[in-house]
């Protein structure tokens, strides 16, 4: 059974991958686009192709690409596109992979330096049990 391709949901996809707000895909899409235009269009499942080929110009993303988005497929698809004559510097990245891991780091060793003082505290009542029979 084929499965339908929700092209909004494609575009919301990429869109993040890339770091992109809805605001900012709307400025790049023109004076009559907004964030919430933006947030409706990407809960159409099917977009007209005219629009996927602007959208696909704003985000150097192939149209074939949010018509047929497989994640194996769609990684394949942004490794080749992106070349030295096509590259996106996003100045405003809403996702940072390095500070989500430090983040993570960080929360782990607080974790652990907790565990560490409750266990500490733990056994100076233990001590103090066994010291009082």
């Amino acid at each position: 059974m084929e499965q339908k391709v929700h092209e909004g949901r494609n575009v919301k996809r990429f869109r993040e991958m890339l770091g992109m707000k809805q605001e900012a895909l709307a400025y790049e899409l023109g004076e009559e686009w907004n964030q919430k235009k933006i947030s409706l269009l990407e809960q159409k499942e099917s977009i007209e192709t005219d629009l996927l080929k602007e959208i696909s110009e704003v985000l150097h993303i192939p149209v074939e690409a949010f018509k047929n988005f497989d994640e194996e497929k769609a990684v394949n698809v942004i490794s080749n596109t992106f070349n030295d004559n096509a590259a996106v510097i996003n100045n405003n990245p809403t996702f940072h992979p390095i500070e989500q891991l430090i983040k993570l780091h960080d929360e782990k060793i607080a974790l652990y330096e907790r565990m560490l003082k409750e266990k500490d505290e733990m056994m100076t009542r233990l001590e103090r049990l066994i010291r009082g029979k």
